[in-house]
């Protein structure tokens, strides 16, 4: 999307003098120049991690995929740190994870923060065959890397600075939580045990007193017909966010992708950086306020196929629209 300068026309009825009386007046708004956002890019940056197989920790496509990811921000100049910690999953199992932190611009004092999970589901719990095996997870962990990326491309290549510092993390262990079906008097009420990663990372940042202006997190961005309502987690803690956002996306005519109507709240990984980083973060995420899910989610239908680039572009140019704004 390249755009000189846009101005916003705004004609604004007046009432004066005890009568009604229509004054038209002209306030124009100077938006600044947004490099392209390539869906295409976006969308190889999703299938290059297919490629590697589900990304489940303790394995090896879990282990490929980590040196790909922090070789890709390397590639992009990027300040990479690596933060590898352990956490005890629901059935006991020890998992080796690792949170992927990349800043352009470091030197910036303003810094906004775009994060995913790069993880994938263990099992496919709601599926009716194979339920014990992985999912690709093309769509739930794939899309939301494959936009970060594709923005970490363009800023670093474009030659078009924002006028911002830009963060963007990567959660690992978001996806490992209860199977779907664990009876309620089977969980452990005391543990969230899914966002292993955003937990850690929220109560021990990468960087002491680390803080960003606000976040937006990628979680199912990519797949046919998704549509992003206003999570309700997002509206509590970062309203105003949310409104600019969703502004911006109608503003660049893909207001069918973002309806202006509110959803329930998601336990996600902008949850934990809300409530102990203290970052006020949205979440861009596929959740219908009338059925929930797509009836992908955790099945092996959440594949390649399910991607089409037109949401992409969606929320990758809104969400890169965004940043070049502020």
């Amino acid at each position: 999307m390249k755009s000189n300068w846009i101005f916003a026309i705004l004609f604004i009825s007046l009432i004066a003098c005890g009568r009604d009386q229509a004054e038209e007046r002209v306030v124009e708004e100077e938006l600044r120049e947004v490099p392209e956002f390539n869906a295409d890019s976006a969308y190889s940056f999703i299938q290059r991690q297919v490629d590697f197989g589900p990304r489940v920790p303790n394995t090896e496509a879990h282990q490929e995929t980590k040196r790909w990811l922090v070789e890709k921000f390397n590639e992009y100049g990027m300040q990479v740190t690596e933060q590898d910690f352990e956490a005890k999953a629901y059935d006991g199992t020890n998992l080796k994870l690792t949170n992927i932190f990349a800043a352009h611009n470091p030197q910036a004092s303003k810094r906004i923060l775009l994060a995913a999970h790069w993880d994938t589901r263990h099992l496919a719990d709601k599926d009716t065959e194979n339920i014990e095996q992985p999912i690709d997870g093309a769509n739930d962990g794939g899309s939301g890397v494959g936009v970060i990326l594709e923005i970490a491309r363009v800023i670093a290549t474009s030659g078009m600075d924002p006028e911002v510092g830009v963060d963007f993390i990567l959660f690992d262990g978001e996806d490992y939580g209860e199977p779907e079906q664990t009876k309620p008097s089977d969980r452990n009420h005391s543990q969230i045990w899914w966002a292993l990663g955003s937990q850690h990372w929220s109560r021990n940042p990468h960087e002491a007193g680390y803080s960003a202006y606000y976040g937006i997190l990628l979680d199912m961005v990519g797949a046919k017909g998704a549509r992003f309502y206003r999570e309700g987690y997002s509206m509590q803690y970062a309203r105003n966010i949310v409104q600019k956002v969703w502004r911006n996306a109608h503003r660049l005519g893909h207001g069918d992708f973002f309806p202006m109507r509110d959803s329930h709240e998601i336990i996600d990984d902008h949850v934990f950086v809300n409530q102990v980083a203290k970052i006020p973060m949205i979440d861009i995420v596929e959740y219908s306020p009338d059925y929930g899910f797509g009836k992908y989610h955790h099945t092996h239908q959440d594949s390649m196929d399910l991607i089409d680039r037109r949401t992409l572009k969606a929320v990758g140019e809104t969400v890169l629209f965004t940043i070049y704004q502020e």
